[in-house]
């Protein structure tokens, strides 16, 4: 029975304009819902920019920066708060890779159920262990100390930290493995030597993300600092309006901080998305 190629080749033609219609209809909308969450995002700053220069304009902003509010400089806040998110990102990241290279790679009794119940703690939200947070940092006496916050972060940041470690790990062949193990190399060595220079990705994106939440948490600084020196950038946005009253000058100040505020945060988002996309991508890729 004979086939018509001119039908065969029009058939094939109309699903490929079909589809390259559809792909750019879906471009079209994910294009359109990203836009609109942005500017969910942009109006507030805006608005917030706007409210800053109505009254005395950009010298807000200047007295802001050059000056203290409460006995507290903005540049204080700033190194608080990357303090402790380099803290926090460092233990996640010790952590994470150890127990990602681990639960992927070696073979043990209980393996499984030891990795399920480490990823039933992302259920847990961090109101439900606040007294028991309380009691543990008071006794150890890390209360008004950069530890003290950072802890209860990275143990929050840890169950998603295995989850992403272990799913990468998973990507690397074994051949690898085996042939440094072949060459002599013992089970840390191959883990610093060839685990962590492939796994790259995976802790640039996983140490954005610690960093980012950190930058963004009110709540653990608010419960653990009573010294106002500790004051991180999430936290003085609650404490500047405290001293700033509602007089014009106080509120164009007060919007300036809030845009300020908001600067270091911005800049990780901005700055650390190609790895957090590359990271979660390659993630998500097993062989």
């Amino acid at each position: 029975m004979a086939v018509d190629s001119t039908a065969v080749s029009s058939r094939s033609t109309g699903r490929a304009t079909d589809n390259l219609y559809r792909s750019r209809i879906d471009r079209l909308i994910m294009g359109s819902i990203l836009v609109a969450m942005g500017l969910l995002w942009v109006v507030p700053i805006a608005a917030a920019v706007d409210r800053a220069l109505v009254f005395n304009g950009w010298r807000n902003f200047s007295e802001v920066i050059s000056g203290d509010i409460g006995g507290i400089t903005i540049w204080r806040t700033y190194a608080n708060s990357f303090a402790i998110a380099l803290l926090h990102a460092a233990m996640v990241l010790v952590v994470a890779s150890l127990a990602g290279y681990g639960f992927a790679k070696f073979d043990f009794r209980g393996k499984e159920v030891m990795y399920y119940v480490t990823l039933v703690f992302l259920a847990v939200p961090a109101t439900s262990i606040l007294v028991p947070l309380f009691y543990i940092t008071r006794e150890l006496d890390l209360r008004d100390s950069y530890l003290g916050v950072a802890l209860p972060e990275a143990a929050l940041t840890l169950p998603f930290g295995v989850l992403l470690m272990r799913n990468f790990a998973e990507t690397i062949s074994d051949t690898y493995i085996e042939a440094a193990a072949i060459d002599g190399a013992s089970h840390f060595e191959i883990f610093r030597g060839v685990f962590l220079p492939m796994s790259r990705p995976a802790l640039l994106s996983l140490g954005t993300l610690s960093i980012m939440w950190s930058l963004q948490d009110f709540l653990f600084p608010s419960l653990f600092f009573t010294d106002a020196n500790k004051t991180t950038a999430a936290q003085a946005v609650l404490r500047f309006k405290e001293y700033l009253g509602a007089t014009p000058d106080d509120i164009g100040k007060y919007n300036a901080s809030l845009v300020l505020l908001a600067v270091p945060a911005l800049i990780v988002v901005i700055g650390g998305l190609r790895f957090i996309t590359r990271g979660l991508a390659a993630g998500g890729i097993k062989e």
